[in-house]
């Protein structure tokens, strides 16, 4: 593995261990390339489950649907899945092989908080992982999420990033995504919300 991608991958794991701490935590993590963003999306994936939002923000062009597309494509077991950013439609519904709705939502073109409530945004936030974009347009966040800021990184604004990472409530898959290095190849089934997961080699294996 060349040396970026371990660098990157080594500060991920510990970002996101610390990130895992009591609510309201956070850390900020610098992602130098997109290989580093896509890592982060797949150690994502392993943490969201249903019920799980995680809210998107940051300018335009900073990485919000490159990431969000990381973490469905980790989902969906497929590193070349199709996944359009929402924008015109604002919600994208994608299904895992074992029958969990993931919900792409892109706010920034809302023009009416009651349109969430008839595409039946508010209740998929019940059973579904939802990667909110432009969350800012949200009148009743969910109370337990992941809060994502992206911002272009200095020096390096066309593929690289800063990350600050809050927790909203108790978040223990993310300290364990630190713990389990065991894994199955990429063409294993997209990473589980158990202790048990193997998340990481995936996780490593698309630092491309």
């Amino acid at each position: 593995m060349a040396d970026w991608r371990e660098a990157a991958w080594q500060e991920l794991e510990a970002a996101l261990a610390t990130a895992a701490g009591a609510p309201g935590t956070g850390c900020r993590l610098r992602l130098s390339n997109e290989g580093a963003t896509r890592a982060l999306g797949y150690c994502l994936a392993a943490a969201l489950g249903p019920g799980d939002a995680a809210l998107l923000s940051g300018p335009l062009g900073a990485g919000k649907s490159a990431l969000a597309r990381a973490v469905i494509q980790a989902r969906l077991a497929d590193p070349s899945a199709d996944v359009p950013s929402p924008s015109y439609t604002l919600v994208n519904v994608y299904e895992t092989a074992a029958g969990l709705p993931i919900w792409h939502a892109d706010l920034y073109r809302l023009g009416d908080p009651e349109e969430l409530i008839e595409i039946g945004l508010e209740e998929a936030f019940a059973d579904c992982i939802a990667l909110i974009e432009w969350p800012e347009r949200l009148e009743n966040p969910p109370a337990r999420r992941l809060e994502i800021t992206l911002a272009p990184l200095p020096g390096a604004e066309e593929t690289g990033r800063m990350a600050m990472i809050t927790c909203r409530g108790a978040w223990p898959a993310l300290s364990g995504l630190a713990t389990h290095r065991e894994a199955p190849g990429p063409t294993a089934q997209a990473p589980q919300n158990t202790a048990s997961g193997s998340p990481l080699q995936q996780a490593r294996e698309g630092l491309t």
